[in-house]
């Protein structure tokens, strides 16, 4: 079955909207509950599973945080977006900006694969992976 790739770029732009609202319950509407936690420099080992992901969400080394969505690609049944996290330290106060790119694997409308590049290229190649 082919995916509707317009309604999932749609769905992640709402799952960033809810994400900087702190409404991670929304968030992970349509996270899949055996989602793959792939390469991250943020997990090690990777993990699995939806409650993993949200746990992650949760900030625990800031104040505030917020993802600043650039632009989305759709390579088949993947998206990559382009992303700014916005962020102020907890207790230090320290204003933290980072480039990064995402790619989400789509499969029967949810999101089943997670993963994150702080390289384009890199993120690029791993599409084809």
């Amino acid at each position: 079955m082919a995916e509707d790739m317009e309604s999932a770029v749609e769905k992640l732009r709402a799952a960033y909207d809810a994400f900087n609202r702190a409404d991670l319950e929304s968030a992970g509407e349509w996270v899949d509950q055996d989602v793959e936690i792939g390469r991250t420099p943020f997990i090690d080992p990777p993990a699995r599973g939806k409650e993993a992901l949200l746990e992650f969400m949760r900030p625990n080394m800031f104040e505030r945080q917020e993802i600043e969505l650039v632009a989305t690609e759709v390579h088949g049944n993947v998206i990559l977006a382009d992303l700014i996290l916005h962020a102020v330290g907890k207790g230090s106060g320290v204003e933290v900006s980072q480039a990064n790119f995402q790619l989400f694997t789509i499969r029967d409308g949810t999101f089943v694969k997670w993963e994150v590049f702080f390289d384009r290229k890199e993120a690029e190649a791993a599409v084809g992976d």
